[in-house]
């Protein structure tokens, strides 16, 4: 008898016992695109191909296509809780990335259970704008954005347009940059990754990645195809993927570049409009 009870004991310690991941685990706590391009859609592949399990919490729907964004519904500010609080309290997540949290409310809740659960890297992609112009960040939400969500950061990856929305420095030239990544590293993130892509100054795409002690330019070609949505995703989603996996911050975002620009070197059309970036690209040269 003694035998047996001592068996369930085991049995039951067993059970209680969290397995190690078979693969890294990332968070991404974003928006749908329901044509698949963009947001939570494109985190989630560019995980896989980066060898990463992702995981999800959705914080809105958007009815998007290729040519633009119908509508945008978002989820109560409880359901985006309720859905992070059910992944990390379950599953060990190495880090996470942020995107489209289009209210207050909503980065209120992100903020909150981030923090909480003290997630180890966080990747702030601080989207205010879709690939068609349409507004996916409450003017009111600005200001939450920056105050709540930016000092959690690991990373924060913005493009020119976010970079002054959140800075008031308008970005053209590479001196600019830097003057705006001055001014984010003040709001609490201990990398900043301001986005080069359409400097004026500059023949290439060179991004300004720096902690404000070291600068490190990532410099790729630019490559002329008009598909090109998903992008600031999925160069968010690989760094994620690759702090995950156990690289080093700049390391990370130096093997994030490479891949963005070979999905946008393989971008493809689909539907009427802009096409998405192919971040399955390494599996089809």
């Amino acid at each position: 008898m003694v035998g047996a009870e001592a068996k369930l004991a085991d049995a039951e310690e067993d059970q209680m016992t969290t397995p190690a991941p078979v693969y890294p685990v990332a968070l991404t706590v974003a928006s749908t695109d329901s044509g698949g391009g963009a947001g939570v859609p494109a985190d989630l592949r560019t995980f896989h191909a980066l060898g990463v399990y992702g995981t999800c919490a959705i914080a809105a729907t958007t009815a998007q296509n290729t040519v633009g964004v119908h509508a945008i519904d978002e989820l109560p500010a409880r359901a985006l809780t309720a859905q992070i609080d059910a992944v990390c309290d379950d599953i060990p997540v190495s880090a996470a990335k942020t995107g489209a949290l289009p209210s207050a409310a909503l980065l209120e809740a992100a903020a909150d259970a981030l923090r909480r659960h003290a997630v180890p890297s966080l990747v702030v992609d601080p989207v205010a704008i879709s690939k068609h112009g349409a507004p996916l960040l409450a003017t009111d939400a600005v200001g939450v954005l920056r105050d709540r969500l930016l000092p959690l950061a690991e990373v924060v990856t913005p493009n020119l347009h976010e970079t002054e929305l959140l800075t008031g420095v308008a970005v053209a030239t590479a001196a600019d940059q830097r003057r705006a990544a001055e001014a984010l590293l003040g709001f609490g993130p201990r990398w900043v990754l301001v986005k080069g892509g359409h400097l004026e100054d500059s023949a290439q795409a060179a991004d300004l990645l720096t902690d404000g002690s070291q600068e490190i330019v990532l410099v790729a070609e630019r490559i002329d195809n008009p598909h090109t949505h998903g992008t600031g995703c999925t160069l968010s989603a690989a760094i994620a993927a690759y702090r995950a996996s156990g690289l080093d911050v700049p390391t990370a975002a130096r093997q994030a570049k490479e891949f963005v620009t070979g999905a946008i070197r393989h971008g493809f059309p689909l539907g009427h409009g802009i096409g998405p970036v192919d971040v399955m690209w390494r599996t089809r040269i």
